[in-house]
């Protein structure tokens, strides 16, 4: 009977914590979720912004060779 109860009052211990580390994750996920929910990324820039990017005429070929040599 008492390696029953000494099952059971581990198990019960690990479930415990199991639940309160999971309670935690959870509402920390929560919290951060709160946070950059309202955060737009995809806003125009402010102030003097010089678009850096701009796409070349260049062959399929040299565009696969560039992405195997680099691993892009």
């Amino acid at each position: 009977m008492t390696g029953w109860y000494q099952y059971f009052k581990e198990f019960l211990k690990v479930f415990l914590v199991f639940v309160i580390c999971t309670f935690f994750f959870y509402y920390g996920l929560k919290l951060m979720h709160e946070e950059y929910e309202d955060f737009h990324r995809y806003d125009q820039p402010k102030g003097d912004a010089v678009e850096v990017f701009q796409l070349e005429d260049s062959r399929w070929v040299d565009r696969l060779s560039i992405f195997f040599r680099l691993g892009e």
